[in-house]
């Protein structure tokens, strides 16, 4: 019984360019954060892939591997915007269960699709959709398994444009002939932590017993995990945001302190306003930039919960003094709020005199939606606007009504 469908997007941010822009169609091309030499690669088209150009391969280095290749700046919006048109053509053929990134997506099988020939008709009824609506460069590889994980993994079996499924009477078996690694949620850390005790093999750790997969992973995850090999069904757990933050690239012409701390106080407006958005306030904050000599500052403080950008603002200028000022050249920078809690389930201090900023932030956060990104936003980020556009995490798919820059 077939019990998951899971859809992988293939080279998605590339194919989108590939898509929009027939001149691209068959070429091998990189994706950019920014159009400079110093950046890598944040997504490669299929053809690329061929030169072993992958996400985090240096320009210089993509450029020698394949001198043909062409290089674009990255459109989070229009990635966005691809994203929703996509999971529509999934939902004309089943409801989807889960979106699980800006390019995965799970259905949860019931009824007549859990029998084989109905779930490898309906993988190939989604397949058909996605080219009608999204367009024929939009190829996907699709698994079918016993439970999601294991869809996951039959996804990745064959790329691009795949249809493969795990038949319970296959397990474990036909897991063996992958590396640790090409298992979702085992890291090249989380690989040696299974070499110390003695697991080295997919085919080891399908018959290891509970107890090592508790050593692994520290608790009862590791039992979790190795139910989920099995093919079980398990319980979702509940998660929380941790974090909410914003990185950037700087493109070489601003790669100095009054421009660095312009967009880094920009990334942190665009923070706070996603942190209003989900409801939760940040007790804490932290800075990273890492200069273009290789050198890096990370600097970290807490606070009483909340969500006001004015004091934001006054907690950065305090990290920002303490960055090291004989660094030259910053190159990369991000802002990050964490130790998050819902507002609703935070007992603010009845004697607080300072409140007004958090209401004046919520109106500016108001004054944007309706009237479009950056029409009122504070001076100390004014050189950063329009200089850290909108960026697609692996887990997290932009609102454009709150993150988009225009």
């Amino acid at each position: 019984m077939f019990n998951s469908l899971y859809v992988d997007l293939n080279s998605f941010f590339a194919s989108v360019e590939q898509q929009l822009d027939p001149a691209l169609r068959g070429q091998p091309v990189g994706v950019l954060p920014v159009l400079a030499e110093t950046t890598c690669c944040i997504a490669a088209s299929i053809q690329a892939k061929r030169f072993g150009i992958r996400t985090g391969t240096p320009v210089w280095e993509a450029r020698k591997r394949c001198k043909d290749i062409r290089f674009v700046q990255a459109r989070p919006p229009v990635y966005v915007e691809m994203h929703h048109r996509i999971v529509e053509a999934v939902e004309s053929c089943y409801p989807v269960a889960a979106v699980l990134s800006i390019d995965e997506m799970a259905l949860d099988l019931t009824g007549r699709h859990t029998r084989e020939e109905h779930a490898v008709k309906l993988a190939r009824r989604i397949k058909r959709a996605i080219y009608e609506q999204a367009g024929e460069i939009m190829h996907c590889s699709i698994g079918i398994a016993p439970n999601r994980f294991l869809a996951k993994t039959a996804s990745n079996f064959k790329k691009p444009d795949g249809l493969e499924l795990i038949r319970p009477q296959d397990l474990p078996h036909i897991l063996y002939k992958l590396e640790l690694t090409d298992l979702n949620g085992i890291s090249h850390g989380m690989e040696k932590r299974l070499n110390r005790v003695g697991i080295h093999t997919v085919e080891q750790l399908c018959n290891a017993p509970a107890e090592k997969f508790r050593l692994a992973w520290g608790g009862i995850e590791g039992e979790r995990y190795l139910a989920k090999l099995r093919g079980e069904i398990l319980p979702l757990l509940p998660t929380q945001r941790s974090t909410v933050g914003h990185s950037h690239v700087l493109p070489p012409e601003m790669r100095n302190d009054e421009s660095a701390l312009a967009v880094l106080y920009r990334l942190l407006h665009k923070a706070a306003m996603r942190l209003r958005h989900y409801g939760y306030y940040a007790g804490s904050m932290s800075v990273h930039v890492r200069y273009q000599d290789g050198e890096r500052f990370a600097e970290q403080t807490r606070f009483a919960p909340h969500a006001d950008t004015f004091k934001f603002n006054h907690v950065l200028a305090g990290l920002w003094q303490k960055r090291p000022r004989l660094a030259d050249r910053p190159m990369k920078i991000g802002v990050v709020l964490s130790e998050l809690a819902e507002q609703r389930c935070v007992a603010r201090d009845l004697f607080e005199q300072d409140r007004q900023g958090e209401g004046l932030s919520i109106a500016m956060d108001q004054i944007n939606r309706r009237f479009g990104p950056n029409a009122v936003h504070f001076g100390a980020a004014h050189k950063g606007i329009g200089s850290a556009p909108m960026r697609i995490a692996f887990n997290h798919i932009p609102e454009l009504a709150v993150e988009n820059d225009g």
